[in-house]
């Protein structure tokens, strides 16, 4: 087991994960390369249930092309589970979400579900939160603005550029980048940053936090419960 790879970990959790998909129920589905392990190992119980809810078009793409349907989220009222991957997780459950662009999407699922369950390789789990850049959905009026307000407090931030140009996600707005945070209290932070004018959602998921963490280890899946 020491010599699996960090694809291999992430397939490992992607099957991990399986157990806890609600037979006969929509399952939310996140966004990004180990998720795509998940939706790949769910497509082996695609009869089992009704369908998903995707936090991305990227990841609606992937469901429906291995046949398994897919729900708008205004048309299920709740999830009994979100399945998803992080760009870092403490051991509280919070997490920096993001990476893939995804990350108010993945919110709204996310809120949407009885319950949250990460899966990640073990090189995701931190003390403190902060060290990966941490995304912000913004306006994109209020770009250069948000930016300078993460300034003063003390961090570095970017905006995110595909092919020399602004990225633009799913909702048609900007990311920025935040890097030179240390976040030791994530649910303020969270609170504090989407009280800005101008930001969609910060990539902090505290109020939609993890319950539990199937993190790919050298010794195999290791279950973290919050």
């Amino acid at each position: 087991m020491a010599t699996l790879s960090q694809d291999e970990l992430k397939t490992l959790v992607g099957q991990a994960a399986l157990k806890y998909v609600v037979p006969d129920e929509i399952v939310g589905v996140g966004t990004g390369s180990t998720v795509n392990k998940f939706i790949d190992a769910l497509a082996s119980i695609k009869h089992q249930i009704k369908g998903a809810v995707s936090s991305s078009v990227a990841s609606t793409e992937r469901l429906q092309a291995l046949g398994i349907r897919v729900f708008d989220a205004n048309d299920v009222e709740e999830l009994a589970v979100y399945i998803d991957g992080a760009d870092e997780i403490d051991h509280q459950g919070n997490m920096i979400k993001g990476g893939g662009a995804a990350l108010t999407r993945e919110k709204i699922v996310a809120a949407q579900s009885r319950q949250f369950v990460c899966i990640a390789d073990e090189s995701k789990l931190v003390p403190t939160l902060g060290k990966y850049p941490l995304p912000v959905e913004v306006i994109p009026m209020a770009a250069h603005r948000v930016m300078r307000q993460f300034v003063a407090m003390g961090a570095q931030a970017q905006l995110r550029l595909r092919y020399d140009s602004p990225l633009v996600t799913d909702n048609g707005q900007y990311l920025i980048d935040v890097t030179g945070l240390q976040i030791s209290d994530p649910l303020a932070f969270e609170t504090q940053v989407n009280q800005w004018p101008g930001v969609v959602t910060v990539g902090v998921f505290a109020l939609q936090k993890a319950q539990i963490c199937l993190l790919g280890t050298a010794d195999g899946v290791k279950t973290l419960t919050f």
